[in-house]
């Protein structure tokens, strides 16, 4: 059975704030990696969760999990849309009687917005206004959305400051901001309340290790895993703030629930520390060889990926400051808890 996470059994009094009233939260992309933990969290705290996907790259196999650790009596409580947020009419019908929106569902991946940049801006952009729209239109609606560290672009300076960003460097960093500035006019012509989440490198289970676009964290998992060689972008150097996916939970409640004045901005949604990715294969190897797995890799190192940036490190303080926001779990820590899973995953696979 599902138990709180651990950042709201040390923070009943928000726990009991959620608990009080029981509303009806829209997760778009909720087969997806964040949303399905999104789902989860919220169906044990009690709350009517409406879920909307079309399962381009979400996964039914996720929500089935989450009915599993929630059990029947929290699963009754969930319902299922089936459908792109590019279709207006599905958007609209999502939003109805929901009080609470929080908009996971994108095309993630810099690699494949470089590949298919068409694709990425009408999901992202055309997509999230469907979104804002119909959120709108149904009343005062709050929207909570998935906004992204690749906002910051060229902007060289560390740590990174949600006031200070630069040149996108890819279509995907492109539609992230775009989503942002259409926030910002729906907040001033409409009187629409939106807050946007800049994630920073969010790992943790149910992220795919599998396909084309997977993330560092589970692709090196899966590899270490079955004896595969490692490629590295670079000389390793290069470094990310990476973020356990229950910090980024936790930002979610915490901004939907924020006080007046957070709304209408951005902010950091990291743990705030940086790790080079030689760096993170050495703690990967670490957390292996504690559940007893050989951990040794052959590593190939290639060329910098087109769009990458080199370094990034977030500021949280504002999150700290207007959100309530307190990361549960750095990188090691988040390894740790997410290992188990990762572990099962790529055992499942080859059985």
């Amino acid at each position: 059975m599902h138990t709180l996470p651990e950042w709201l059994q040390e923070d009943p009094g928000f726990t009991d704030r959620i608990k009080a009233e029981q509303r009806t939260w829209l997760v778009t992309g909720a087969a997806g990696f964040i949303g399905s933990n999104i789902t989860g969290t919220l169906l044990v705290l009690g709350q009517r969760v409406r879920g909307l996907d079309n399962f381009a790259t979400g996964h039914r196999r996720n929500l089935e999990e989450v009915r599993a650790q929630v059990g029947e009596d929290a699963w009754s409580r969930f319902e299922l849309i089936e459908g792109d947020i590019r279709d207006p009419g599905i958007c609209r019908m999502a939003c109805e009687g929901v009080q609470i929106v929080l908009h996971q569902a994108a095309l993630g991946s810099v690699p494949r917005s470089i590949e298919d940049p068409v694709t990425t801006n009408e999901v992202n952009v055309s997509g999230f206004v469907n979104v804002c729209d119909a959120a709108r239109r149904g009343g005062d609606t709050r929207v909570v959305y998935a906004a992204s560290s690749s906002t910051y672009g060229d902007e060289r300076s560390l740590p990174k400051v949600e006031d200070r960003i630069g040149r996108p460097l890819s279509p995907y960093a492109a539609t992230k901001a775009f989503n942002e500035v259409y926030a910002d006019v729906f907040g001033r012509t409409y009187g629409a309340r939106l807050i946007g989440l800049r994630y920073f490198n969010v790992f943790g289970p149910r992220q795919d290790p599998e396909g084309a676009y997977a993330a560092v964290i589970p692709l090196w998992i899966k590899a270490m895993l079955q004896g595969d060689p490692l490629r590295i972008n670079g000389d390793g150097e290069t470094s990310r703030d990476f973020c356990f996916v229950d910090n980024a939970v936790q930002a979610n409640l915490r901004a939907a629930l924020a006080a007046e004045e957070a709304w209408g901005q951005v902010y950091n949604v990291a743990f705030g520390q940086r790790t080079s990715l030689n760096a993170l294969q050495q703690a990967i190897a670490a957390e292996l060889r504690h559940h007893g797995f050989d951990s040794r890799a052959d590593v190939v190192h290639g060329p910098e990926r087109p769009g990458d940036v080199r370094h990034s490190l977030a500021d949280i303080g504002k999150a700290r400051r207007l959100l309530g926001y307190a990361p549960s779990h750095d990188l090691v820590r988040g390894l740790g808890s997410a290992m188990p899973w990762y572990i099962n995953f790529v055992r499942d696979r080859k059985a």
